[in-house]
């Protein structure tokens, strides 16, 4: 496949990846600059950090002046659930030379996204899904920092397009897959373990399960 044609599949694969960032990355834009912070600000930590929902968090931190250390542990975690995510691809990240951005580039869309791409072409492909993906959320948070003072914004319920294109890559792998003992698993052991930890706490849980459970299956069955 000619590297033009696999620039194309990966923007094709990122658009539910864009329809969502550039919406929040440009509210997130917008709080800091409503929280006194400059563009250049806002883009400096959206480049360096790259995790939408410790950033809109970061806000509410740096306007406080809490300290290096709340944030450094707080941001560790809100994330720690993209451990997780990692060691589906460890094997893949390790055959490629871009194996550092990949690893620090690695979100919640972009790992929906990736598990569902063909074998052919895979490694291309995800770099470029990672590189459009984060491009949308640096374009955004410049729009959001610049325009915030411009034009006025309700920002209600911006939130739930992330949720809603999470809703739309499950149903999609419902479909396209016909083993879905990872999709019940999963609905499953959030279920209880929302019900159970709490809407703050359950996310967390629920990925360790979920992993030993679907690791237990692939060890006694031969299951992928």
């Amino acid at each position: 496949m000619k590297n033009k044609e696999i620039i194309k599949k990966a923007f094709k694969q990122s658009i539910p990846i864009m329809c969502s960032y550039l919406f929040v990355s440009i509210a997130y834009g917008i709080m800091m600059n409503e929280a006194g912070f400059a563009w250049y600000v806002a883009l400096l930590v959206s480049f360096l950090i790259y995790t939408g929902a410790f950033q809109f968090l970061l806000i509410t931190l740096l306007s406080v002046g809490a300290s290096l250390l709340t944030i450094g542990v707080t941001a560790l975690l809100m994330n720690s659930r993209q451990l997780f995510y990692s060691l589906s691809f460890i094997d893949i990240f390790n055959k490629m030379k871009q194996k550092w951005y990949m690893i620090f580039t690695m979100t919640d869309e972009t790992y929906a996204v990736n598990c569902n791409l063909e074998k052919q072409n895979k490694e291309e492909v995800m770099f470029y899904v990672a590189f459009f993906s984060r491009s949308y959320w640096l374009i955004g948070t410049v729009l959001g920092a610049v325009l915030g003072n411009l034009i006025p914004f309700d920002l209600t319920g911006i939130d739930f397009c992330m949720t809603a294109l999470f809703i739309i890559i499950f149903m999609d792998q419902l479909e396209k897959n016909k083993d879905h003992f990872p999709a019940i698993v999963g609905v499953i052991t959030a279920i209880i373990c929302l019900v159970v930890f709490g809407t703050q706490n359950f996310m967390l849980p629920s990925l360790i399960i979920s992993s030993m459970v679907l690791l237990v299956k692939q060890g006694g069955t031969g299951y992928e």
